[in-house]
């Protein structure tokens, strides 16, 4: 006689024998609900998130380099500072979009691993940058219009995709 090989039987342990008559056949496993989530899922990934937080360092990026042209150079700008909604110097100019874009980077990373501050923080910053690079359009139109226009996407997109990274944990 041939021993059949040992099946998973439900309540019966590993080395346990077979009851006399018994089988290795069982009942199906019970359903597991959410078993059949994605890995993504079960991993705590969102796209969403990741996106926002590339998104906004991508904002601090062009923020660092629009405040590292200020500080260096003042005279790229044609425009004189008494021409800006603000009137104050260059290197000021710099040191604001050099700090704004330097929180950006660090949020960034926040919006990308789904922190709730990131969050919250993530709108209020890009609202700042919004306000600031529209105060700074007469210096440099085309960077000031590209910088709010990826803070308002920014913005829509922590505000209306933001929740999905704790949906998915």
């Amino acid at each position: 006689m041939v021993d059949t090989p040992r099946g998973i039987v439900p309540g019966r342990t590993t080395g346990q024998p077979l009851a006399p008559g018994g089988t290795t056949q069982g009942s199906p496993a019970p359903h597991v609900p959410g078993a059949n989530r994605s890995v993504f899922a079960e991993e705590g990934f969102s796209g969403w998130a990741w996106f926002t937080g590339v998104l906004m360092g991508l904002v601090g990026l062009f923020q660092m380099i629009a405040g590292i042209v200020a500080l260096a150079g003042p005279s790229y700008y044609t425009a004189p500072t008494r021409d800006l909604v603000v009137h104050a110097s260059y290197t000021t100019w710099g040191w604001v979009h050099l700090i704004i874009g330097l929180v950006a980077l660090v949020t960034g990373g926040g919006l990308a691993f789904g922190v709730t501050a990131a969050r919250v923080a993530g709108v209020a910053l890009a609202g700042l940058s919004a306000v600031v690079n529209l105060a700074f359009i007469p210096a440099a139109p085309f960077t000031a219009t590209l910088i709010i226009s990826l803070d308002v996407f920014l913005i829509y997109a922590i505000m209306v995709h933001g929740g999905e990274p704790k949906q998915a944990r």
